[in-house]
């Protein structure tokens, strides 16, 4: 239904967009994630022509877009768009914000119009409203009120970009419960989104986007239990993360545990893991110090809000081994102490270096 081949957009020399190609099927529901500035919201642009793009083709049903014989206004019929913002003209009514495109673009009769407009506003809830003007609306019925306009012009394809995202936490899920009846009905949809668990449950396909790329996509299930990228990863399990690189015996230790208290803080984490988390790291970093400054440790915490872990890997630029297997060190205090706090310790080596991953204990 939707063909996006090799689609880039650029502003000067800021790349927004760079080399996209994606499908898009009848009745398919795709949510598009990923971190703020990464062409989310751009990409949606282009499909509606809001932006053009700088190179690449987009096609609707075989029909060109970028044609120069394209009809543009009649495409945007076919594909319409709900904005975070609501765009409502303020000084019409509700019904007529409904009726007004239907009549001035498509034809239809005002009677007709402002019957389907008070089918739609029984649809999204708001029957009641239909005199009202939208400053006399809160946020979640404004939003409502403008997916209900969308849907009066009858489009095969609906876009939202970040459709809650000016709202108030109280008022998204009445504006996902709409979207999620459309999905239901089986209208094909687009959705910009940062409701992760609404992204889930609702779309088919999930587009993970990062610096203007499709960097992961897939079917939602599998996106969001098992992504096989680590930046789709670190998103989706919303990790923090905190790096420090360790390349001399003589290395400001207490700068480092300094920057490690601050991280913790950020975190909320309670003071009893944050004590073992430090001294984990202390009595690794003396496990290590034998091969510095010959080898460089890059010391990585990360913390996923969404699950609660604290893991610590330590990598080196070269194969040392286990430190904490080095012979010698079976009865070590230090040894044992890391043992105690570890929930899981793994290691791994390559032709990169070791990997020593610890997950620390909850407390």
């Amino acid at each position: 239904m939707i063909k996006i081949e090799h689609v880039t957009k650029h502003y000067g020399a800021l790349a927004v967009l760079k080399d996209i190609t994606a499908e898009i099927r009848q009745g398919e529901v795709v949510a598009v994630i990923g971190p703020s500035g990464t062409g989310k919201s751009t990409l949606l642009r282009c499909l509606n022509l809001l932006e053009k793009p700088t190179s690449g083709k987009i096609s609707i049903d075989g029909v060109d877009l970028l044609g120069a014989d394209t009809d543009v206004p009649k495409v945007r019929q076919k594909m319409n768009m709900v904005f975070q913002s609501f765009n409502l003209f303020s000084h019409l009514t509700v019904l007529e914000n409904l009726t007004l495109a239907p009549i001035k673009l498509r034809g239809i009769s005002h009677a007709d119009a402002e019957n389907k407009g008070r089918e739609l506003l029984k649809l999204v809830g708001l029957a009641a409203k239909a005199n009202s003007f939208p400053d006399e609306l809160s946020g979640g019925q404004k939003q409502r009120v403008a997916i209900a306009r969308c849907l009066a012009m009858e489009p095969s394809i609906i876009l939202f970009d970040e459709p809650t995202s000016a709202l108030d936490p109280t008022m998204v899920s009445e504006v996902l419960a709409v979207i999620r009846r459309l999905a239901k009905d089986g209208m094909t949809m687009i959705i910009v989104t940062h409701e992760m668990d609404f992204a889930r449950d609702v779309a088919n396909r999930v587009f993970y986007m990062d610096e203007g790329l499709i960097y992961e996509e897939g079917p939602s299930a599998e996106i969001f239990a098992n992504p096989k990228r680590e930046k789709t990863r670190a998103f989706i399990q919303r990790i923090r993360s905190y790096t420090y690189l360790i390349d001399s015996p003589d290395f400001d230790f207490y700068a480092m545990n300094g920057e490690l208290e601050v991280f913790c803080e950020r975190q909320f984490l309670p003071r009893k893991t944050r004590d073992n988390l430090l001294l984990l790291v202390e009595e690794i970093v003396q496990l290590y110090r034998p091969h510095l400054p010959t080898t460089t440790v890059t010391l990585t915490v990360n913390y996923s809000e969404k699950t609660g872990l604290l893991t610590m890997q330590f990598a080196s630029n070269r194969v040392v081994g286990n430190v904490l297997k080095t012979e010698g060190l079976d009865d070590d205090l230090g040894v044992n102490l890391v043992t105690h706090f570890a929930e899981r310790i793994d290691y791994r080596a390559d032709n990169d270096g070791d990997r020593l991953e610890i997950e620390v204990k909850k407390t």
